[in-house]
């Protein structure tokens, strides 16, 4: 039964907001904060990872560590679930995007239902196939693989929308964290 699977989303199991001050300051051990919060948004197989493990400080967060240590999402693949799955999981998303800028997070992901990110990251589309096949042959971290292109190229028409309504977009993460850096 698939609400067994994620125990966060049984309809058994009422949802209380709580105070999360213990959660953040955990997290605050090991990624810095800002006097301003913000939030890059970009697919699966962008380079989120390879950016976030390559810091010299740790400034940026990943939002999949985020969400789960804030318990938004539950474990397992729950992108492959059905929408009102999915949207039930990236509303709770938001609500910790939120809170976690508000607290002057830096946070990198792919998750949105209604947040609107500070910058999009978009390759172009053949360096980000390049890296998401060379996850397969290498270290695979998760995250869409070539069988998934249908997915990415929707998430990436998404993501897009945000652009043509005036979010910053570009072609590299580190572009987006140093325009943002420098705010």
């Amino acid at each position: 039964m698939l609400q067994k699977r994620f125990d966060l989303l049984d309809p058994e199991t009422p949802v209380v907001f709580a105070d999360g001050t213990e959660v953040y300051k955990e997290l605050a051990k090991t990624y810095k904060t800002h006097r301003k919060g913000y939030y890059i948004i970009a697919p699966s197989g962008a380079g989120k990872t390879y950016f976030i493990d390559n810091q010299k400080q740790k400034n940026w967060i990943d939002g999949d560590v985020l969400w789960m240590t804030a318990k938004a999402h539950p474990e397992g693949e729950w992108w492959l679930e059905p929408s009102s799955i999915i949207n039930e999981i990236e509303r709770r998303s938001d609500v910790i995007t939120a809170e976690a800028k508000k607290l002057g997070f830096w946070i990198i992901g792919t998750d949105s239902f209604a947040t609107i990110p500070d910058a999009v990251v978009i390759p172009h589309w053949s360096t980000h196939k390049k890296y998401i096949l060379l996850r397969e042959i290498g270290h695979y971290d998760g995250g869409a693989t070539s069988e998934d292109f249908a997915q990415v190229l929707q998430s990436r028409r998404w993501m897009a929308s945000f652009a043509r309504k005036g979010v910053p977009l570009f072609r590299t993460i580190k572009e987006a964290a140093t325009f943002l850096a420098a705010q």
